[in-house]
């Protein structure tokens, strides 16, 4: 499903903007702050942390208990739930970024426990670097074996020596395949020996080098490994519990006060307390979901303007301002609820184009109360798979065919309870109603070759590479550096990168300073962001590819940053040096938000009909050698799904 946010000012009486906005900043983002507290108190809590999930009856049951606190009366009832959900997302991404850093630190302290000087592994199992390397051949044989298994192999009568096969091999590219099932004998092994030549292995490549190994260029790799270990604990540290929006300042004014009365017990509680202090709280109230687009009524005005009510508001209407790029979406949803109010009840709701709106203030130029200097918005999310007849017919048979699915599924249980028939009759009236589509205008649905790729890699120093690749070649089609994709807008990228730099020495300033150094950089990234999405996905129609590869750049940043700071350390030994060098070789890279391109690229491909995919993007190679080889590795992992 392509969904994609648009977004329109809300415009009421003055009278209607300041009731919003007493809901909204006195009873609703308080509601949700005292959740937030609530969960991070709990005693549970820590049991909670360890197994990564929160209950969901834990939100609910907090629910219903602060419903009836006098302090949060008076907001719709609707907002309740939409509070519960926010703060469970809230608590589930802190939760999923823990497990994600405890899950790294695992594997890397596992690494560096591999991750041995040769002169240690022979220490270790007590044999010459020649029975390690004898060893190392038998197992590498071994694992290929293992991992590439050969029909012939097996009728073969007599198989070659394993040191020498190895050494056959050492030119050869290792094959990936290979390091699972290393890491997993490593576990296993029964002998020092074994356990040593396979660290001998990991740590060069899943090869047997020829040359002895160099003992400096071996610390500098280990300390980098070390350095990463060291980062991922200190995240750790860092990471503190979820944390609502202080509207009035009180917890700030609360923070200074303290500070200016104690002394802090270490260097840990005086960074907390220089990062609350230096942290500016958003002034304005959490924004209200409403999940279902039922919950949104439009109208049109005396005036002929499109007009819009909220469940549980329905005494206060708004205009809707819009860009008229966007305005055509908006009159759709009034066709399709005029639609579906005609017809009685012959239509899904789940084939409506709208599918969640959200409301939220932002911040205005005016001066004046606080609803006079904020601006009213809102955002909705619509499927724009939904817009023509090809596409609502699709996403029709692709829903009918999961409902399908579930109902069978129920049935096959036999002695159906009355609320499990009572479920199944819902899904089959559904199913019904999904064969009475909205009308739409018509449309062709794209296309593209199956055997056609577009593969996308990051970089630091080029935001995106694209490869367009024949999967049944391996070979490329076409190359687009981030100069061809941008063309004459490729300007504003060194424009980008100045500012970037600027903005960085702006933030270094204020921090000696004592100062916020929360800049913004303004919209030029965005708006070069979408230039680009929009090129990759034009190119990839341009030579009928049916899919985007995009490389997944996990940890990429944390590996940087400790290559940096190993660096610095190989340079000098004095601290000061050594973090002025990281500083100057750090604003010397180019920064990008690589989540935002991808995204961007997303949401465009599956709006012009392209399929994406995500894979573990290479670390090593030219920016087009990564790029094919995502665009590879998409087509083989679709394969083996």
């Amino acid at each position: 499903m392509s969904q994609i946010t648009i977004q329109c000012r809300l415009v009421a009486s003055e009278a209607t903007r300041q009731y919003l906005w007493h809901l909204m900043a006195d009873i609703y983002t308080p509601f949700i702050n005292e959740m937030l507290v609530s969960i991070g108190q709990h005693p549970n809590f820590e049991e909670w942390n360890q197994k990564g999930k929160i209950p969901a009856d834990v939100f609910e049951d907090l629910r219903k208990a602060l419903k009836e606190d006098p302090a949060f009366r008076g907001i719709p009832g609707r907002w309740y739930y939409a509070g519960r959900d926010l703060v469970k997302r809230i608590y589930k991404s802190w939760l999923t970024k823990r497990r994600r850093l405890y899950s790294q630190l695992a594997g890397q302290t596992h690494w560096l426990n591999i991750l041995q000087s040769d002169d240690e592994l022979i220490t270790a199992c007590n044999q010459d670097l020649g029975g390690i390397r004898a060893e190392a051949a038998a197992l590498l044989v071994k694992a290929e074996g293992a991992a590439h298994p050969s029909p012939s192999a097996k009728k073969s009568k007599k198989s070659p020596h394993p040191q020498k096969k190895a050494q056959q091999q050492k030119s050869a590219q290792p094959s990936k395949s290979l390091y699972p099932w290393l890491f997993e004998a490593y576990k296993t092994a029964e002998t020092d020996l074994s356990k040593c030549a396979i660290a001998y292995l990991l740590k060069n490549n899943c090869q047997i080098p020829t040359k002895a190994e160099h003992p400096e260029k071996f610390q500098k790799r280990r300390r980098k490994a070390e350095i990463r270990v060291e980062r991922i604990i200190e995240q750790l540290a860092r990471t503190r519990l979820p944390k609502g929006r202080d509207l009035t300042n009180e917890k700030w004014l609360d923070t200074l006060k303290m500070v200016v009365q104690q002394v802090p017990k270490d260097e840990a509680e005086a960074a907390a307390w220089q990062a609350d202090l230096l942290t500016d709280s958003s002034p304005l109230p959490f924004p209200v979901a409403y999940e279902s687009s039922e919950d949104l009524t439009w109208s049109l005005n005396a005036k002929g303007r499109l007009c819009v009510s909220f469940n549980g508001l329905a005494e206060h209407t708004f205009e809707v301002y819009c860009d008229t790029r966007q305005l055509h979406w908006f009159k759709r949803f009034l066709d399709d609820q005029t639609t579906k109010k005609q017809g009685g009840k012959s239509h899904s709701a789940g084939a409506l184009t709208l599918r969640s709106g959200r409301i939220s203030w932002r911040l205005d130029a005016s001066k004046g109360k606080p609803w006079e200097q904020n601006r009213l918005v809102l955002f909705c999310s619509v499927d724009t798979l939904l817009w023509t007849k090809e596409g609502t017919k699709k996403a029709s048979q692709e829903k009918a065919s999961k409902i399908a699915q579930v109902i069978s599924g129920t049935k096959a249980k036999g002695n159906l309870t009355s609320q499990q028939e009572d479920f199944v009759r819902k899904r089959e009236k559904t199913l019904a109603l999904l064969q009475n589509p909205f009308p739409r205008p018509s449309r062709p649905l794209y296309e593209g070759s199956p055997a056609i790729l577009a593969g996308v890699s990051f970089g630091l120093d080029k935001p995106a590479t694209l490869a367009i690749v024949d999967v049944t070649t391996g070979k490329a089609i076409a190359y687009r550096s981030i100069r061809q994709l941008l063309g004459d807008d490729h300007k504003l990228l060194n424009r980008q990168r100045q500012r970037q730099q600027q903005k960085a020495q702006q933030r270094r300033s204020n921090q000696l300073k004592f100062a916020s150094n929360r800049i913004s950089e303004g919209g030029l990234g965005d708006h070069i962001d979408s230039l680009i999405a929009k090129a990759i996905v034009q190119t990839a129609q341009r030579y009928n590819a049916s899919s985007i590869v995009l490389g997944d750049l996990t940890n990429i940043r944390e590996i940087i940053e400790s290559e940096i700071q190993a660096k610095a350390e190989q340079k000098t030994a004095l601290k000061e040096i050594q973090a002025k060098y990281a500083r100057d070789y750090r604003t010397s890279i180019h920064r990008w938000s690589y989540s935002r391109l991808a995204q961007k690229t997303e949401s465009k491909a599956l709006q012009a009909g392209l399929t994406v995919e995500t894979i573990k993007q290479p670390l090593t190679g030219s920016p087009q050698d990564k790029a094919r080889d995502v665009a590879i590795a998409g087509f083989q992992s679709y394969k083996v799904s």
